[in-house]
């Protein structure tokens, strides 16, 4: 855990680089509004948060952008070549799995793409938004060999998010068993959710999308609204035993009115999830509609609002919701108007970038960056800094080594690390 010393050595890091961004052009747009929360809830070994009420800013208060100092590290492409690349996943030898939407899996061995895909995937739904998507080594994979996917399933008039896990024997996977599917068929391609992490006590979430923007339907009504429907899995995070079954200390479990795999709902497509070790705090980033975007401290059992309290708008410009705020209803910790589009999400506590620890790093796919997010030891956002990648980021990850590591969602996409100058690389080991 980093000491309030450390703490210290960062914020007078933040202050340098404010003194340098004043004297720079930047952005000049306010384009976030932070949430500053006094108390903030963490999560146990059996996945449940403690029940703290945090209380609600009546405004969040405005954060202007800034650019991080550059000279604190370089951008180094390690691949390129792949195909609207999702997800990135680490072998405990080192070796990387990369998912590429269209339904392949690839590897890097010794920071080289294999050229041919890993076999053993079946067909998926590779329709717009969907495709094969996040990718996830069991905590245990040195033993059970264990790896486990999301992936669109279906037609473009009846589909689904489903979670599978599959033996790989370093050559190709085998026994592909799907542990999980989304409750009900939804039409179009959009807004699968699909990222998954794993907590302490090896269960697994995961998140699912909405269904999708008006005027798509279901029930009668706009699919959208199913994210408050406890019944269904729409807009919602789940949590699973890794075999796929329910762990019995699920918020829901034993409501007959309420689907028991659900584990926090009110979320309308998310793509950022990370697990704090340091704190036991789960955090995610979820796309917003035009503008609210919001990256949410999560709780288990807890309702995030979607649809019925938002900062978004119809992307015609109406209002989706009279209601930013509601009671009984969790606020975001961080908003983004106008939209980033916030897809990976990294917590990071490594020892490259000693002035980074404790910091999440978002990225966006519209603004074409990522967020460096400073926390105080409570959870609190207390600023927020620019990486410009200048490409599309699909996901953010640290890698075994201590680094950053970025994969863009282009055509021809890359795998992109972020390491240390080698004038701070020697700041940093010269303190160790």
């Amino acid at each position: 855990m980093y000491t309030h010393a450390r703490k210290m050595v960062k914020k007078l890091n933040l202050h340098s680089l404010l003194t340098i961004g004043s004297a720079i052009s930047l952005f000049g747009t306010v384009g976030c509004t932070t949430q500053v929360q006094s108390n903030s809830p963490t999560v146990s070994q059996s996945g449940h948060q403690s029940a703290v009420e945090t209380p609600r800013a009546s405004e969040p208060a405005l954060s202007a952008e800034k650019v991080n100092d550059s000279s604190d590290f370089r951008k180094v492409t390690v691949l390129e070549g792949l195909e609207h690349p999702w997800s990135i996943s680490w072998l405990p030898d080192g070796d990387m799995l990369i998912t590429e939407r269209p339904g392949r899996v690839r590897i890097a061995r010794n920071g080289a793409l294999e050229p041919t895909p890993i076999s053993g995937v079946p067909e998926v739904l590779a329709e717009n938004q969907g495709g094969l998507m996040d990718v996830s080594v069991h905590p245990r994979f040195a033993e059970n060999r264990l790896v486990y996917f999301t992936y669109s399933h279906g037609t473009n008039s009846a589909n689904r998010t489903r979670i599978a896990r599959a033996t790989f024997d370093g050559k190709a996977l085998s026994d592909w068993q799907v542990i999980f599917e989304v409750s009900q068929a939804k039409p179009r391609g959009q807004h699968f959710g699909s990222r998954m992490i794993w907590l302490p006590d090896g269960t697994l979430l995961a998140s699912i999308g909405d269904g999708g923007n008006p005027p798509i339907q279901l029930e009668g009504e706009l699919i959208r609204q199913q994210a408050q429907n406890l019944r269904s899995h729409f807009g919602k995070v789940v949590r699973l035993k890794d075999d796929g079954s329910v762990p019995p200390d699920n918020p829901f479990v034993g409501s007959a009115d309420h689907n028991s795999a659900i584990w926090s709902y009110g979320h309308r497509n998310i793509q950022g999830l990370a697990f704090d070790p340091t704190t036991n705090r789960v955090w995610a980033t979820e796309h917003g509609s035009r503008g609210g975007d919001e990256m949410n401290l999560m709780e288990g059992g807890k309702n995030y609002g979607w649809p019925v309290a938002t900062h978004s708008r119809e992307y015609s410009g109406g209002l989706i919701s009279p209601e930013k705020s509601l009671p009984g209803m969790v606020d975001p910790a961080l908003i983004w108007t106008p939209s980033i589009a916030p897809s990976g999400l990294a917590f990071y506590n490594g020892d490259n970038f000693p002035q980074w620890q404790g910091d999440l790093f978002a990225g966006g796919l519209v603004s074409q960056d990522i967020r460096r997010i400073e926390l105080d030891e409570l959870g609190n956002v207390v600023d927020e800094q620019l990486i410009p990648i200048n490409q599309r980021v699909r996901d953010v990850r640290q890698g075994p080594d201590g680094l950053l590591y970025i994969l863009t969602d282009e055509p021809n996409g890359q795998l992109i690390r972020l390491e240390p100058t080698q004038e701070k690389q020697s700041l940093v080991r010269s303190h160790n």
